[in-house]
């Protein structure tokens, strides 16, 4: 039924609407194999010992309901985004047993000035009022809005006045350049604002990897050092993958196979871990579907990432008691990866319209309801976050379907 539908499709309509998809599914009924890079029992073999070698040095427990910390420093196995949108969020955070709470001013509040403005007030009093009830500082962490745009300056102004925030999560770093940028504000934190004591621990910075830019420049952003010195411009710490905003720059179309993204991982993992840095995995965005969440973890610490994103605390307990010493040892998992490869992209092909529809429909009745993101079910269970970048995706699919001349569904 699905290769009666895909070969219904015109070939200039096939591949403007899906170009990856029409490459693989060509090669695949050509009976060609498989890249050995892309997909292989090789990659399981190899980068799992390694890892595992990586892992022992930098975990110390096992278990899944308890953060880890040695010397003061907290190691991050799972990250959790906690939106600044509402007190109830922020008053959750205060239980969750997540390495490192990361509050969000980024893409989970809307893009209006009077929403970036109010989640940074609100998370502003909330830190500042609650320092009894805060989990340790080195675990608390908040992501910025972007540099480039009009909120930055007031929203690292505002982090430098709390010193409970250890450290920064920067979205969209494409170069040093923009490193150097968050560096002098951080600066002028200490000397010209007099915010923070220089004498105390040092701002953490991790920056996030979101464009083919970014990819480019990764030895550049990964080897960069504060022209102030850490103590004064902060220090960076870690890379982080942000895979949908990756996606959205690069026209990559994700799939629950996710070895589209093999390279890009592994390119983070290696120059993370060429500079002593840690490497934090992608998001997984289907948030209900544990099972499949264990499995991209497993996928994470094969290929040597040191910890994962989440954005739900249903997340934080699989990422903690995957991101562990294992006594398993690797398995073989060629033929279902390829297997799974294959049925991921034919059924794409059939539904990467609809689902685009649907998303740019749902999140414009979020932002009608004041939120930053919102909740996609999918087909057979399950739901999957939307927000900022996904709506990018969803965009790029709608206006090349409507190019090549395809009819887009009225949704509601």
């Amino acid at each position: 039924m699905l290769s009666t539908r895909l070969s219904s499709l015109s070939p200039r309509a096939f591949s403007a609407v899906l170009p990856q998809a029409s490459t693989y599914w060509v090669a695949h009924r050509s009976s060609q194999k498989p890249r050995q890079s892309l997909i292989g029992s090789s990659r399981g073999r190899t980068w799992g010992r390694h890892e595992a070698g990586l892992s022992a040095r930098s975990y110390s427990s096992h278990a899944s309901g308890s953060t880890i910390e040695s010397a003061g420093e907290s190691f991050g196995r799972s990250y959790l985004y906690v939106p600044a949108t509402a007190e109830r969020m922020l008053e959750k955070s205060l239980t969750t047993t997540s390495d490192v709470i990361i509050y969000d001013l980024e893409d989970s509040v809307p893009p209006s000035p009077a929403d970036k403005n109010g989640a940074r007030a609100r998370l502003a009093h909330f830190l500042s009022t609650r320092v009894g009830d805060l989990p340790s500082h080195e675990r608390i962490a908040v992501r910025l809005n972007s540099n480039a745009t009009p909120f930055f300056a007031d929203d690292i102004l505002q982090a430098m006045r709390l010193p409970c925030i250890r450290t920064l999560v920067l979205p969209k770093i494409h170069s040093a350049r923009d490193l150097d940028h968050v560096s002098e504000e951080i600066f002028l934190g200490y000397k010209g604002h007099k915010l923070r004591n220089p004498d105390g621990p040092h701002v953490q910075i991790v920056a996030s990897i979101e464009s083919a830019q970014a990819m480019h420049n990764l030895g550049e952003i990964a080897g960069w050092q504060s022209k102030y010195g850490a103590a004064l411009g902060g220090t960076l710490s870690a890379l982080l993958f942000a895979a949908e905003d990756y996606c959205a720059d690069t026209g990559i179309i994700r799939t629950t196979s996710r070895q589209e993204l093999l390279y890009t991982r592994s390119h983070i993992v290696v120059t993370a871990k060429a500079f002593r840095l840690k490497a934090i995995d992608m998001v997984c965005v289907n948030y209900k579907d544990l099972r499949y969440l264990r499995d991209e973890c497993e996928d994470g610490r094969r290929l040597g990432f040191t910890g994962k994103q989440a954005i739900h605390p249903s997340q934080v307990d699989v990422i903690q008691s995957t991101f562990v010493p294992s006594s398993k040892g690797p398995e073989k998992s060629f033929p279902a990866c390829l297997l799974r490869a294959v049925l991921t992209f034919i059924s794409l092909c059939c539904t990467e319209i609809l689902r685009a529809a649907r998303i740019l429909k749902q999140m414009e009745k979020a932002h009608l309801a004041n939120r930053g993101a919102a909740g996609l079910e999918l087909e057979g269970g399950g739901m999957e976050m939307i927000d900022a970048p996904m709506i990018k995706q969803a965009e790029n699919v709608v206006r090349i379907a409507k190019a090549a001349g395809l009819d887009i569904p009225d949704v509601q």
